[in-house]
């Protein structure tokens, strides 16, 4: 079992507060929607109704579910199993990979962690759309004047968020913390506020027998009421992707001590204001939205702000997560390369990469316009974050019984509970699906395509390669003697670790010389974070003035081939750039009958590769050292 805390460093305190600013940001917006969203009617089942024992039910469902999704799998189980300190379902997906050996069993996870990761990216676009959404709806009850705006002011504040992501957060980061921590502390207390008045609701709440009786009572609008319910935890995942950056005691620490305590005072906070009301028409109309109608009159308006604020700090987490998983999908293979700057020179993890900022902002606004409301986004959000936590629960059964060794009769009963959860949520999303759910699957699906397209062509293409290749060692010998040498370092760039490289094969067929040293270069991103800096390199002597060099990274480091050849004993001696001359294949793809993949997925596929950001970028080769020979491959 993994026990360390990632590549972090510092002290306990620190982290915890660093962590509240950016892990708990989703699962923190919740109260401003979640609650609400359970009494109100959904998909033509009416509304459950505001009384005691509802109220008592939904309080007891949202604390358990806390403990069970969160606490439980999430911190006490679920981040235990890190890949080097890193979380996220990629980083367990090469951990599975790494530790199983290929075993049979591990193809269908790795389809299933896939589609995960494709889930993330709905969620992605759901999550800043709800959360600024439902805050700006807060507005309203400054001035009914500002509905009409509530719209237009979200799209703005999306678009403004969006637009400064390639400036970097760091600086602006660094407010996360204390904003939270307000904002966190705020909850607390409006909810205290409200407990004075009904203080026998904590214990209601503790109670899971309540919980039991809300089914008994409602039956299938109590399954149904559970769609909202688990609002109430979405973000719960963010735990354990954000590992690597604050550590698994941190968080645990934020969550058990700070975080919970406040987001339940605040639901209870939130029943025991509906509860204490003298008249049914009173409850009534407080249901429709508590957490606004909770706040104080005095300071009503700078607790809106703060509820703004922090929706926008969790929708920035969501974005500068979706960065980090498309960096570790780039790295293992996943994904075309893309266009990667690094906006911090001290933060390895601040990163911002085009494409995926400007597609998140077009589908986000859409969502908006689409949508128009937090209640009706609601019925789009949860399907995604429950799909992708079921998976997780696969992935980390797997971990128990075959990576852990644990015994069938320990493992089997913590599994059981999870799966039984994770299904019930599950199944209470799907009927979503016509009324919105369908946006994040298909949304999911799509991702899924093209993830599973590159990865299985980038094979095929790779199988192709290596049929019309010869053995190094041959080539070396017959070059040698048949080709000119010429002052200077030539470095080819292979794919794979063996064989000769096409740009090799068509250089010297075109220009009938060789460089008096001649490196074949090849780039492994192994399935771990971080790779140790002595274990980066290894070296074979051809001999005849060739090379194979491996240059070996983890799957969240940057792939800065110049820096790794400044070390002067690789290859016979140093490197000059300015005497050195970079040599790269780019394969235009020929869709074909061969089996494989179906014609549109090998034109998908070929599609893909012409719009990858080139290998030069990728690898940050000096652009004015670079030579580019293509050539045409069938798969």
């Amino acid at each position: 079992m993994q026990t360390g805390y990632g590549h972090h460093h510092g002290k306990l305190l620190p982290l915890a507060i660093g962590a509240i600013g950016v892990v708990f940001g989703d699962i923190g917006t919740s109260p401003l929607y979640a609650f609400r969203e359970t009494f109100a009617s959904h998909h033509g089942v009416p509304g459950i109704k505001v009384d005691p024992v509802h109220i008592q039910g939904v309080l007891s469902l949202v604390f358990w579910s806390m403990m069970i999704v969160v606490t439980f799998k999430y911190v006490l189980t679920i981040m235990k199993a890190d890949n080097k300190g890193e979380g996220g379902s990629l980083a367990l997906l090469a951990l599975i990979s790494r530790k199983t050996d290929g075993a049979r069993w591990t193809a269908p996870l790795v389809l299933m962690g896939v589609f995960a990761t494709a889930l993330f990216y709905g969620d992605s676009m759901i999550t800043p759309a709800m959360s600024v959404l439902s805050a700006t709806e807060g507005l309203q009850y400054v001035h009914p004047g500002f509905k009409v705006w509530i719209v237009p002011l979200a799209v703005a504040i999306l678009f403004a968020l969006f637009a400064i992501q390639s400036r970097g957060t760091e600086k602006v980061g660094k407010l996360f913390g204390p904003i939270m921590l307000a904002y966190f502390l705020t909850l607390g207390v409006m909810g205290v506020m409200h407990l004075a008045d009904m203080p026998s609701i904590v214990l209601e709440t503790l109670n899971p027998l309540n919980a039991v009786e809300f089914f008994m009572v409602d039956g299938f609008r109590a399954f149904v009421a559970m769609g909202s319910v688990v609002l109430a935890v979405t973000g719960a995942e963010a735990l354990y992707a954000d590992m690597g950056h604050f550590g698994r005691k941190p968080i645990g620490v934020s969550w058990m001590t700070f975080v919970l305590p406040c987001l339940m005072l605040n639901y209870m906070g939130q029943g025991a204001m509906v509860l204490s009301q003298q008249s049914p028409e009173a409850a009534a109309a407080l249901i429709k939205d508590p957490f606004f109608l909770m706040i104080p009159d005095l300071v009503r308006i700078p607790v809106i702000f703060l509820a703004l604020a922090a929706t926008i700090i969790a929708s920035q987490a969501v974005i500068s997560g979706a960065f980090s998983l498309t960096q570790q999908a780039i790295q293992l293979g996943f994904m075309p390369r893309m266009q990667i700057k690094h906006t911090s020179a001290s933060a390895q993890g601040q990163i911002y990469i085009p494409v995926i900022n400007w597609g998140l902002m077009i589908m986000v606004i859409v969502l908006v316009l689409f949508f128009r409301s937090s209640t009706n986004l609601a019925a789009a959000y949860g399907i995604a974050v429950t799909g992708a936590m079921f998976i997780d629960t696969i992935l980390i059964a797997a971990v128990l019984i075959s990576l852990w060794r644990w015994p069938l009769w320990k493992a089997v009963p913590l599994i059981a509970i999870f799966i039984v959860v994770d299904m019930a949520y599950l199944g209470a999303n799907l009927i979503k699906v016509p009324h919105g759910g369908w946006v994040p699957l298909a949304m999911g699906l799509f991702i899924f395509t093209l993830l599973t397209t590159w990865s299985r062509g980038r094979m095929l293409m790779r199988q192709s390669m290596a049929e019309a290749t010869i053995p190094m060692e041959v080539f070396a010998k017959s070059a040698h003697s048949s080709a000119s040498r010429v002052p200077g370092t030539a470095i080819f760039m292979a794919s794979t670790a063996s064989g000769v490289p096409s740009a090799l094969l068509h250089n010297i067929k075109h220009n009938k010389v060789l460089h008096e040293r001649v490196v074949i270069l090849t780039v492994a991103i192994e399935d771990m974070p971080f790779v140790d800096p002595a274990q980066r390199c290894s070296i074979k002597d051809l001999g005849e003035g060739f090379w194979r060099l491996k240059l070996r990274y983890g799957f969240l480091e940057e792939t800065d081939v110049p820096a790794a050849l400044t070390d002067a004993n690789l290859c016979g001696g140093p490197f000059e750039m300015m005497k050195t001359s970079f040599f790269l294949s780019r394969q235009t793809l020929i869709a074909s009958s061969k089996p494989g993949m179906a014609i549109w997925r090998e034109k998908l596929f070929a599609w893909m590769l012409r719009n990858a950001a080139s290998a030069m970028e990728f690898f940050r080769l000096p652009s004015n050292r670079v030579v580019e020979l293509g050539s045409q491959v069938e798969i």
